[in-house]
């Protein structure tokens, strides 16, 4: 596949890029960092041979960049088979209370910058007769829950609009991939306790792959956070106001 990468260069999105790289798919890397683009371009093309097309400057939090880093995957790659969205920002519940310029930062990057990116990718993925969109959200999104008010609600967003994409749009093509991991082993996770189910990104690379050969258009990483949230659904208010999940 052609794929356009926003978010290879740490966690989940590093693991998946290598996945993809090692198997021989080639990939345009976009984010916010030139160095640190350009260590994983060198990375990838290790473990791939030439699986970095090039990479792009592209921020979540600066929508004028969107456009110009697609066109620019797109010319490197001569056409886009997939997009894949892997970066966000990323705060504790406190971290969010205390700090509100933090909290519109994130609110921003994770939800109205990330539905802007991926409006970009859709028409250009749509243009070409279509494509695969898979995009990183997160099981904060799944329920109203205390201690992920703020982060769950731009995650709970993002999931809405990912899911009304793949009504929209599946046929005619884009076949849009919500991912859904739990708690995973990254840089942004460091530091918190660590709950049932914790996994390493590889395990939650290797999930996403085989989501994205098979155009899954939901996935939890690991599989058991579907049935954790399933009855998490389900519980009524007055049990979610007294429990600390």
């Amino acid at each position: 596949m052609r794929v356009a990468f926003l978010g290879a260069t740490k966690g989940m999105g590093r693991a998946l890029a290598r996945r993809m790289a090692e198997r021989g798919d080639t990939l345009y890397l976009l984010g916010r960092d030139t160095a640190d683009l350009e260590k994983s371009a060198r990375d990838l093309e290790a473990r791939g041979g030439k699986a970095a097309a090039g990479h792009a400057h592209c921020d979540l939090e600066s929508p004028e960049s969107f456009a110009p880093a697609l066109a620019a995957a797109e010319a490197a790659l001569g056409g886009l088979d997939a997009v894949v969205v892997t970066a966000g920002l990323f705060g504790t519940q406190a971290q969010l209370e205390a700090d509100p310029r933090f909290l519109g930062r994130v609110l921003d990057a994770d939800f109205t910058g990330t539905l802007l990116f991926c409006e970009e990718a859709r028409q250009r993925l749509l243009k070409r007769g279509g494509g695969t969109l898979c995009v990183f959200s997160s099981v904060a999104g799944e329920r109203g829950r205390k201690p992920v008010a703020l982060y769950g609600a731009a995650k709970a967003g993002l999931s809405t609009y990912l899911e009304a994409l793949d009504h929209r749009y599946r046929g005619q093509g884009l076949r849009t991939i919500c991912v859904k991991p739990g708690f995973v082993r990254t840089s942004m996770t460091a530091g918190l306790p660590e709950p049932p189910f914790a996994v390493d990104p590889e395990a939650v690379a290797t999930i996403v792959l085989r989501a994205i050969d098979r155009g899954t258009p939901v996935v939890y990483a690991p599989p058991i956070w579907g049935l954790v949230m399933f009855v998490i659904r389900l519980l009524p208010r007055f049990v979610m106001r007294r429990v600390g999940f």
